[in-house]
């Protein structure tokens, strides 16, 4: 009787039920109320990093950021939205009354966007963020919509945007980079001596002819520049100054057409005659002291069938172009020295590669991705001393040997505390050989350009091979070819298991391609002599195997070796950091190679002989002191080494700077420039996850228990549940057998 009196009572259960439910709601409004989030993720990426928290915190005057993103859009784009409030709530939650953020209805609900809806679009349409098409599935169909995704910063009187997030990628680093660049750049304008100087060229002859080149606005372009120069000037403290200049009407300034390599057109006489023959320049100067750029205006495409045509940058676009060379040239960003003499490659592009962007020869990637948190800064060696305004210098590639005064200079600063990145060859690539059949490819020939041997005095050395590699990437042989893949051998697959995780901004990187690489070796018995910590970053698989001279990297001709003897897992690059020693340690510090002189005037004026020096006067020499000292023993400094230039070639680097190869070596220059945390927020995203490799029998054994073992557990936890239930129910009727009893 009492057991059944209990059954009848369920109050007590409903109550619980009642309590607890209260209790998970005031729960929810505390966590609406009070911001506060646990991130469990491996990288910590949605919380905000060290960098991002340093920016937002030293922010010398308010900022305001415009949020434009059309409500209720179909996934993923509605998380994104969601990630975006998240991130900006925790944003101001650091910065405080100096940061703050707006989101505004861009959205057009069924009857057409309201009044309201639609300032804001012209708002943000008038601060250059526009609509974007996506792709949305309805009712099983696909349907393609505009939707707003950007957003705008205000800081003080800059404006800066980001007009399109349409993914969450990357997203954290492009807000960080974007408040960091702000926050420069109102201090490197209000410490500007004198105005930015932008000078329009631009022919009044090229009018005559605008018509028949399909450009119109061509008259109307001084008008509208002068008033995208003053708009600038009212966000940028009015450190513009505009001037226009007409080569037409001054013949003086043809030599600033050539200086500037301006666009130049030259055209014969038009419409029988009713226009003369002639020719005509267009362009931008932007300049700041000795320093400029050049913005081109006019651009020729050729287009199949029509032919060349003709077209005038845009008004958005040059308002663009125009703040990244006012950024580029007042400094905003920190140094880095990049250098360019001794065979280096051309930041700005080769000649032979001229009117072919994107050619696999250049660096124009590298460039655009370094050029976005740094100035980069040529060096020329053999025109003035190497300057320490910057802690890091770049060296890729040389193919002309170093004179002992220049390895002085690099050597010094070494010394000084400095570091250096340095990409070098074991090879260079000469002529293509040729025999009777016809050309057989490149050839490549041993390089020393003297800079071996500095390397060589601090503990590393590059072998004179190219790296092999089974586990390597595989090429799509064209179908006329036979079809399939291909390994190409010199390009090995660098895996997770390969990357050494000794650095923090290391540890996001699970995967590099390798290219046409070389051994990177270190003397230990140098290293500990000098205390240098000697850091390995990754490294190529245990089936490895090297190529010596000749080379020959015709992927057809490349088979791996018979036997495993000589597989062997191979370095690829180190970082060395310590209080390294110099090389001129004890020695007297090299002179400086003299230039030739210059006898073309003697050689036209055979009869001019020039005068005869005076002899010197005798001096005492002996009370003078000082002069340059050789520094022996330097600060602590780094040096990275890679043994390929052509790891930051464009074929290899892509222009997002997303893939792990570019975060790689964007990553090594921020350590170098000793900004590490930066390093961190940019890869703590790394998207690339691959799975680890296991044995084949492993795999055999993970098939095998998906396919059976899987279903025999379910089936073995069933007859579990069964046979209980079956035991509960034969001790309930035992029980009721002994009351009967």
């Amino acid at each position: 009787m009492e057991a059944l009196a209990i059954r009848t009572q369920p109050s007590g259960k409903y109550i619980k039920f009642m309590v607890y439910l209260v209790a998970i709601v005031l729960v929810n409004m505390v966590g609406m109320t009070l911001f506060t989030r646990i991130d469990l993720t491996a990288n910590h990426i949605f919380s905000l990093s060290k960098a991002s928290k340093d920016a937002v915190r030293t922010l010398s005057e308010p900022m305001t950021i415009h949020v434009f993103f059309t409500q209720n859009l179909p996934a993923p784009h509605n998380s994104t939205e969601r990630y975006l409030h998240d991130l900006l709530e925790e944003y101001a939650a650091y910065g405080g009354k100096n940061f703050n953020y707006i989101f505004h209805d861009v959205s057009a609900d069924a009857g057409g966007p309201g009044a309201a809806s639609l300032e804001n679009q012209k708002l943000a349409e008038s601060y250059g963020v526009y609509p974007v098409q996506i792709q949305a599935v309805e009712n099983d169909e696909v349907k393609f919509q505009k939707a707003y995704m950007g957003m705008v910063f205000i800081h003080g009187d800059l404006v800066e945007r980001i007009p399109a997030i349409t993914t969450t990628d990357g997203l954290e680093y492009q807000i960080t980079t974007t408040i960091q660049k702000m926050n420069h750049k109102v201090s490197a304008l209000l410490r500007l001596k004198e105005p930015v100087q932008i000078k329009l060229y631009k022919s009044s002859s090229l009018d005559a002819i605008a018509p028949y080149l399909g450009l119109k606005s061509l008259p109307e372009l001084t008008s509208q520049v002068e008033a995208l120069v003053k708009k600038l000037n009212g966000q940028l403290y009015d450190k513009l100054s505009f001037s226009f200049l007409d080569p037409t009407k001054d013949a003086a300034l043809e030599a600033d057409v050539s200086k500037y390599q301006l666009v130049d057109l030259k055209w014969p006489a038009l419409s029988s005659g009713k226009i003369a023959a002639g020719q005509g320049a267009v362009g931008i100067v932007v300049q700041y002291g000795d320093h400029f750029e050049t913005i081109p205006l006019l651009q020729a495409l050729q287009i199949p069938v029509i032919g060349t045509q003709y077209q005038l940058e845009n008004m958005k676009a040059l308002e663009d172009d125009l703040n990244l060379q006012i950024e580029t040239l007042i400094g905003i960003n920190a140094e880095i020295g990049y250098l360019a003499d001794h065979g280096t490659p051309n930041l700005y592009g080769s000649p032979m590669s001229q009117g072919q962007p994107g050619a696999p020869e250049d660096v124009n990637t590298f460039r655009s991705l370094v050029s976005r948190t740094y100035t980069i800064k040529d060096v020329k060696l053999k025109d003035a001393p190497l300057s320490d305004n910057f802690n890091c210098l770049i060296i890729e590639g040389p193919t002309e040997p170093f004179s002992d005064y220049d390895l002085f200079q690099i050597d010094q600063y070494l010394m000084k505390g400095k570091n250096l990145a340095i990409f070098l060859d074991a090879f260079k690539e000469g002529p293509p050989q040729r025999n009777m059949f016809g050309s057989q490819g490149p050839q490549y020939l041993p390089l020393n350009t003297g800079l071996e041997k500095l390397l060589e005095h601090y503990g590393v050395s590059i072998k004179p091979a190219i790296v092999m590699d089974e586990n390597s990437f595989r090429q799509q042989v064209p179908r006329q070819y036979g079809g399939g893949e291909r390994n190409i051998y010199f390009a090995p697959l660098i895996k997770n298991d390969q990357i050494r995780k000794d650095f923090p901004f290391m540890k996001s990187i699970r995967g590099l391609v390798a290219y046409k690489m070389s051994p990177v070796e270190v003397n230990k018995e140098t290293l500990s002599k000098n205390g240098i910590k000697a850091h390995l970053l990754f490294s190529s698989s245990p089936k490895s195997w090297l190529m010596h001279a000749p080379l020959n990297l015709n992927p057809m001709f490349i088979q791996p070796p018979a036997s495993n003897a000589g597989m062997a897992s191979q370095p690829l690059a180190y970082v060395l950091e310590g209080d390294f020693s110099s090389y001129f340690a004890g020695k007297p510090i090299p002179e400086k190679p003299q230039k030739a002189p210059n006898t073309s005037n003697n050689a036209k004026n055979p009869e001019k002989k020039p005068a005869p020096a005076a002899p010197p006067q005798p001096a005492d020499l002996s009370k003078i002191q000082g002069g340059e000292q050789v520094i022996a023993k330097g600060k602590p400094g780094k040096i990275f080494i890679m043994a390929s230039s052509d790891m930051l070639k464009d074929n290899i680097l892509d222009e997002a700077g997303r893939t792990p190869n570019a975060m790689f070596v964007l990553n090594m220059l921020d350590y170098l420039n000793n900004r590490q945390d930066d390093a961190i927020l940019r890869s703590k995203e790394q998207r690339f996850n691959p799975l680890a490799d296991i044995s084949a029998p492993a795999k055999a054994v993970i098939k095998s228990v998906n396919i059976a073992g899987l279903p025999i557990l379910v089936v073995l936890f069933g007859l579990g549940v069964w046979l209980r239930r079956k035991s509960r129910r034969r001790r309930i009727q035992q029980m009721f057998q002994s009351q009967e009893g």
